[in-house]
């Protein structure tokens, strides 16, 4: 007897609605360890740099002390300071990523609460982060207590921003040691140091809001804002 050629698979079944919510829930939760982890990782970073310096410039006080600050003294602080700053600018690094991770994150999760709308309409009001995976639906997630976003307060009031203007005022430092060691005028290292500083604090920002905005640039939201009115 030839072979019956099989029958021709019908329409794949609707999804129920409650399976989706579960699936979508699922990924919600998954979303939020990851973040919950990636935050716990980078501020255990940032504790760990600055116990370092605080123990760097306590080493150097005590070194200071013992040395009476002799000819061996400025290549020690020198070299201690220069360590710092190399794990400082690591950190640095590694916090900015962690922005750009929690940016992609926050535009994850606002994607589901767009399904969870789509599941249920009747949710829209009780959600007081954003359903909207774009540029103003971040800032509504990252600031909803209020109708204006605070960009500014909290870009400056930032990780980032904290550990910036640690290294720069290291680099400072670092600078204004190498500069006296060399023999320079005193107003002349100041003038260095200052200047390596706040070019430092202004390069770090520039470099930031770059690939931030760079990354707006490229990016196509699934759930645009609607226009205001």
């Amino acid at each position: 007897m030839p072979d019956e050629d099989p029958a021709p698979a019908g329409p794949n079944p609707e999804v129920p609605p409650a399976v989706r919510a579960q699936l979508l829930a699922t990924e919600h939760w998954s979303l939020l360890a990851s973040r919950s982890t990636t935050q716990g990782e980078v501020l255990t970073r940032i504790s760990m740099f600055l116990y370092l310096v605080s123990a760097g410039l306590v080493s150097l006080a005590l070194a200071g002390q013992a040395t009476q600050f002799d000819e061996g003294f400025p290549g020690f602080a020198l070299t201690v300071l220069g360590i710092i700053l190399l794990v400082g600018i690591l950190t640095q690094v590694r916090v900015t990523n962690v922005s750009m991770e929690d940016l992609a994150y926050v535009l994850a999760m606002n994607r589901l609460r767009a399904a969870y709308v789509e599941l249920d309409p009747g949710v829209a009001p009780y959600l007081m982060a954003s359903r909207f995976d774009d540029l103003p639906g971040t800032q509504t997630t990252y600031y909803f207590l209020g109708g204006k976003p605070r960009n500014f307060s909290q870009v400056l009031g930032s990780s980032m921003m904290f550990i910036i203007a640690v290294n720069s005022t290291l680099l400072g430092l670092l600078l204004a040691g190498i500069t006296l060691g060399l023999g320079l005028p005193l107003l002349v290292c100041l003038a260095i140091s200052v200047v390596g500083g706040v070019g430092f604090l202004a390069g770090s920002i520039v470099v930031g809001g770059t690939r931030y905005l760079g990354f707006w640039r490229r990016y196509t939201p699934l759930f645009p804002s609607p226009p205001a009115e």
